[in-house]
């Protein structure tokens, strides 16, 4: 940790002079202004501290994402940020699945929280809201303003669950003005886009905006069974009707209802070797199964086409929610706000992505094709007032929060095909509904089905907050801020069936915990900002509802110490801002999980019932894991018409030893956290003829070093560089009305770079490495035209 923040200390040394030199002396002549000023870095409004203050002046590490940055990187859903927009957070598929995902931030970063009674480590917020649960969160973003990315525990203000940091997704609100704007596009892979969005003019005190979209994107690798469904491809729906209320200019009342329906194929896992232990290939016990002359060993190659067809059918997540927000002006320094929020998650899901690339190996008649079918139930209610006020020396911020969820999901792992004694395999008959023939094929028959495991789960949180910050008026660069919040958390929860046989486990959690936070900042000089920062965070306990007993496990908690710097250079044609960290992160969640591949007990010729099953522990980790990072934001505008930007993060994790559920001392990692992560970008922008059009050029580049993906296996995925562009000429004048119309192409994955996000060797003594492959390049064209 010192070498960090020598380094920071160092950088900030190097930098602050020029920062000195922007702010001429107070009695220096005014000097005469040009024709025309030159372009500046513009300021970037945040709501971090629950306020609306300036980016640069706020003492929190905070990475935003603009509209306009979204749209360049042609980010359509929270999955398209995992190549890396933003190096300390870390977005990944759940499994294969992109209808759950796995959000992490400074290397906390959850293996398996799609569960009923765990709980996310970063919080996920839309408009204030938060969100739950993983599933669902794939849905289409509607009409974004930008994404809030604060690293780090944000336990004092936002509502649960932010130990490793939150992510603020802020929506646009009604304007009252009549405008709007439709966009079309198409690109490869059969995709194709459409969204509107439609502002009307205020009547009387109210004010409405119409939000819809629809995202379309075909397979990227094909399913050879005819009539099902492809791996890769993606169908989402959804719309919003919103309404802004301003009786008078004391009361403000945004209110909102939407709705999405994301239908989604996981990724398909390829097998990357066969026989990696170099085992003897036979029947014989120890041996390993031989491979079927059918099955592709794909290496390092991503596959366009299955070598083995499997039933397979999109996951469907259905999302709702409604929304209202008041902002009351009690006094021109004090408000009063209120947040009701109503969510609620349905999920259906079918993953077969595995096909004979997965275990279990050949044998003659044997089943194989895990269809890994999993039916959630969630909703929840949230209640949130804050009460912002200032006097002349103090900022402050009190008020109490509510959550409540009610969850619960069955799951089930039936063998989709059989194989033949030639190496041919056949689609299994359902006895209950006949051959596999139809779209639905009549997996989800619960009645009938072999249940692997059936769950439900509540849990309720109440908090009370508050954080001020006092600027003495002896001394207004000195900004010192001190927080906490009183949280209780009550989970419940029932396992109720294993193996198809019904079960007694239950679970009832309770804690009460406070969270501090201190933050103590100088300015330097009107351009030039430190702080030093010390916060805490937390996670509740649960139960595993994959594990054989519902087996609980206690919450985990982080301390983090963070010093950092933002600077304004050069009158404000660069920016950089600076973060260094250290954190306890103590009794950490630890999953220790695997697929049970032996067909009969050990020993034993009895059927084993957790065969092809994954069967997982969660515990506690007994040791403090002390995680340690850098990260650094660089922007430059060296022209008006040039913007260059770095992002860096460096973030050093180290493995954890435990005892797992065999008493065996095991290794675990942490997923999906490279120890180097970086982006780059270039943005150009010059008009374009007489008028007002513009041409601009995007260009951005993501790296991430290799990284872990399962906790307790020492494999790692590849390193990776994406590179994504965008070409437009925007603004097009129409009509004298003031109708414009963008033109743009775009690609992600430009150069088409092919690597494992995620790896896994646990079926090295059966069959071989298994992986996923990032998605292929894509292409397309939109059109947009603004009214």
């Amino acid at each position: 940790m010192k070498k960090y923040l020598f380094l920071s200390s160092a950088l900030l040394g190097s930098l602050v002079a020029p920062a000195f030199a922007a702010t001429p002396a107070t009695d220096a002549p005014a000097e005469a202004p040009a024709a025309e000023a030159p372009e500046k870095l513009t300021e970037v409004v945040v709501s971090a501290t629950k306020r609306s203050t300036n980016l640069q002046k706020t003492p929190i590490a905070i990475s935003v994402l603009s509209a306009q940055s979204l749209a360049d990187r042609h980010v359509e859903s929270l999955l398209d940020l995992a190549d890396g927009a933003a190096p300390s957070l870390r977005v990944a598929t759940f499994e294969a699945r992109q209808s759950a995902l796995t959000v992490g931030i400074r290397g906390i970063v959850p293996f398996d929280q799609n569960q009923t009674a765990r709980d996310t480590p970063v919080g996920v917020y839309i408009d204030n809201i938060y969100m739950g649960r993983s599933q669902g969160l794939n849905a289409a973003l509607f009409d974004v303003q930008r994404i809030e990315i604060l690293r780090g525990p944000q336990g004092t203000l936002f509502g649960r669950n932010t130990e490793g940091g939150a992510v603020s997704i802020v929506t646009k609100d009604p304007t009252g003005v009549f405008g709007g704007r439709v966009q079309a596009g198409f690109g490869n892979y059969g995709s194709k886009s459409l969204e509107a969005h439609l502002d009307l003019p205020a009547f009387d005190t109210l004010a409405f905006k119409i939000d819809s979209v629809y995202q379309h994107q075909d397979p990227t690798v094909k399913n050879i069974l005819p009539g099902q469904a492809g791996w890769n491809q993606y169908d989402r729906t959804g719309g919003r009707l919103s309404a802004k209320w301003t009786p008078n200019d004391k009361l403000t009342g945004v209110f909102s209802i939407d709705a999405s329906r994301d239908e989604s194929t996981p990724n398909y896992s390829q097998l990357i070797n066969y026989n990696p232990l170099n085992l003897t290939v036979g029947t014989a016990t120890g041996n390993i199964a031989p491979l079927p002359s059918s099955v592709v060993v794909s290496g390092g190659n991503r596959m366009k086409r299955a070598d083995i067809g499997v039933p397979q059918q999109p996951s469907v997540a259905l999302t709702e929610g409604a929304a209202a927000t008041f902002t009351y002006h009690l006094t021109p320094s004090l408000d009063l706000k209120s947040i009701t929020g109503y969510r609620r998650v349905t999920t259906d899901q079918w993953d077969n992505s595995g096909g004979a690339h997965r275990t279990p190996a050949f044998a003659a008649n044997a089943a194989f094709s895990r269809y890994s079918l999993s039916f959630l139930r969630q909703h929840q209610v949230s209640q949130e007032f804050q009460l912002i006020g200032k006097t002349d020396d103090i900022d402050y911020v009190a008020g109490i929060y509510y959550f409540n969820e009610h969850v619960s999901e069955w799951a089930a792992t039936p063998s989709t095909n059989t194989w033949n004694a030639d190496g041919t395999y056949t689609i299994n008959s359902q006895n209950y509904t006949g051959p596999v023939t139809s779209s639905k094929m009549g997996w989800a028959n619960k009645s009938q089905m072999f249940i692997a495991r059936d769950s439900v789960g509540e849990a309720t949180s109440e908090a009370a907050f508050g954080q001020a910050t006092w600027t003495p008026s002896t001394n207004k660069a000195l900004h010192l801020t001190l927080g906490g919040r009183v949280t209780n958390d009550k989970r419940t929860g029932a396992l109720t069936m294993i193996s198809n046989v019904a079960t007694p486990y239950t679970l009832n959690f309770k804690k009460t915990r406070f969270d501090p936070l201190a933050i103590a900042a100088y300015d330097v000089t009107p351009d030039a900002h430190v702080y030093v920062k010390y916060a805490t965070g937390y996670r509740a306990g649960g139960a595993n509802d994959r594990s054989t007993d519902f087996r609980a496990f206690g919450p985990e908690s982080v301390k983090s110490y963070e010093v950092g710097a933002k600077l304004d250079m050069f009158d404000h044609k660069a920016r950089l801002n600076l973060a260094a960290y250290k954190m306890d992160r103590e009794n950490a969640q630890l999953d220790d999980s695997n697929v049970d591949p032996n067909p009969t007990l050990p020993g034993t010729t009895t059927v084993n019932p957790n065969f092809n099953k994954n069967i997982e522990f969660t515990y506690n980790a007994p040791t403090v894991q002390k995680i340690e990072g850098l990260e650094a934001e660089l922007l430059v505008k060296p022209t008006d018409n040039l913007t260059l930007g770095l992002n860096y993060a460096y973030t050093k994790v180290p493995p954890i030893n435990s005892k797992n559920n065999a008493g065996v001392v095991t290794t675990f990692y942490t997923v999906f956290t490279p120890k180097n992560a970086a982006s780059v970008n270039i943005d150009y922008k010059k008009p374009f003829g007489s008028n007002g059009a513009r041409f601009e050029a995007h260009l951005d580049g993501n790296y991430a070093d290799a990284q872990y993906t399962f906790q307790n296996e020492s494999v790692m995925s590849d390193s990776s560089f994406i590179v994504n562009g965008r070409l437009a000429i925007a603004d097009i004048a129409m009509q004298a009305t003031g109708t414009k119309m963008t033109v743009s192409l775009w690609s992600r994955n430009l150069l088409d770079e092919t690597y494992i996000y995620r790896r896994s060797a646990a079926n090295a003594k059966t069959l071989g490495d298994y992986g996923n492959f990032n998605p292929p390049r894509t292409v397309g064209l939109e059109v947009t035209v603004a009214y």
